[in-house]
């Protein structure tokens, strides 16, 4: 069950209640986030729907989240709900959790974490004639589209050539005055970005969030073309290159990856929910106009990653075990990510480095 299963099975769960005389609610939520626990949390996921729910149903948030808790337990693929906190429901999935959400990452590929959640909405966006602007604005409109929406976009003025060449901005986005639009007015950059090319140049727009200044210009530019690890980009591109490497050396050694569990220790235990948090965060990228969470949740995913990559592959003249094709498997899951969000950022990912 993945997180976005999980969350509509959730949802269903309150819409159960409602129709039972359960619970007196008078408009439901249209989605329920559901994520990896925080602190004093337990189990695959926590949601904190009952908390949400408690107010308008007039109970208690405890009392809510025992009403769904029992309905829950009902429901297959979930073994344990515990209720925590104020009225955190945290949900035990059975079996392999591990395994189920490495098959349902590789399943999907670099579509993992899209849904059709803003189906049939088709926000106005309207980008002033600056760089920073139309590069926030494409991937604002990427992200949407990747949750189902259909933005429609124009410009104070056409997009100049080098933004086009360089920066990758659609060469049709129309001239408008944005009247009934979302106009987005990040901080301009200091400095022209196409001398970076269009990857470094992208990141250094979209990373910093859009009321921050990016760095660029004259004694920047090297932070963000640097092939070293204070370069969050460089970590990034690079913990995608090094899962395809192994891969490679896999194939070379005659074994491939295989889902499965993997243990709990210091080399997995952050990565695991990071790639689960995945959805949640290209949701709230898309909600709150901002790419710059995504950017900042790709470091994440390349940071947990790191620890792992060494003990992939077999050492000396130990044999390809179980183990190690379930490390790959998460290993070549953490690249499909990075991959995916890469490319949401209009950024390429390539796969020698």
């Amino acid at each position: 069950m993945t997180p976005v299963e999980l969350s509509r099975t959730v949802l269903h769960a309150v819409r159960r209640a409602v129709d039972a005389g359960e619970l007196a609610v008078a408009v439901l939520p249209e989605r329920v986030v559901v994520a990896p626990p925080g602190p004093g949390g337990c189990g695959d996921y926590a949601t904190n729907v009952a908390l949400q729910l408690a107010r308008p149903a007039g109970q208690p948030a405890p009392r809510v989240a025992e009403l769904l808790r029992t309905r829950l337990l009902r429901t297959d693929g979930i073994s344990d709900v515990v209720v925590t906190g104020p009225g955190f429901l945290n949900i035990s999935l059975d079996g392999d959790a591990d395994g189920r959400l490495v098959r349902d990452i590789l399943r999907a590929g670099p579509r993992y974490g899209h849904s059709d959640t803003l189906a049939g909405q088709a926000p106005e966006f309207h980008a002033a004639h600056d760089a920073r602007a139309v590069v926030l604005m494409d991937a604002v409109a990427r992200v949407l589209r990747s949750q189902g929406a259909r933005p429609r976009l124009t410009c104070a003025g056409p997009p100049e050539d080098a933004w086009v060449r360089i920066l990758g901005i659609p060469s049709d986005i129309p001239v408008g005055t944005g009247t009934r639009s979302d106009t987005l007015r990040p901080v301009p950059a200091p400095a022209d970005p196409t001398p970076l090319g269009r990857d470094a140049a992208r990141w250094a727009l979209l990373h910093p969030a859009p009321h921050d200044r990016p760095h660029l210009g004259p004694g920047h530019d090297d932070e963000h073309l640097a092939q070293r690890e204070t370069n969050p980009l460089f970590r990034v591109r690079y913990a995608h290159a090094r899962t395809r490497a192994l891969l490679r050396n896999a194939a070379d050694l005659g074994f491939t990856p295989e889902p499965g569990p993997v243990t709990p220790d210091g080399d997995t235990q952050g990565l695991l929910p990071t790639l689960a948090d995945h959805p949640r965060v290209l949701t709230a990228t898309a909600a709150h106009r901002a790419p710059d969470r995504l950017a900042r949740h790709l470091v994440a995913v390349a940071d947990a990653l790191a620890p792992l990559l060494p003990s992939v592959l077999p050492l000396g003249d130990e044999k390809p075990s179980a183990a190690h094709r379930a490390r790959l498997a998460l290993a070549e899951a953490a690249g499909t990510v990075l991959a995916g969000g890469l490319t949401l950022l209009g950024i390429d990912a390539p796969d020698h480095l």
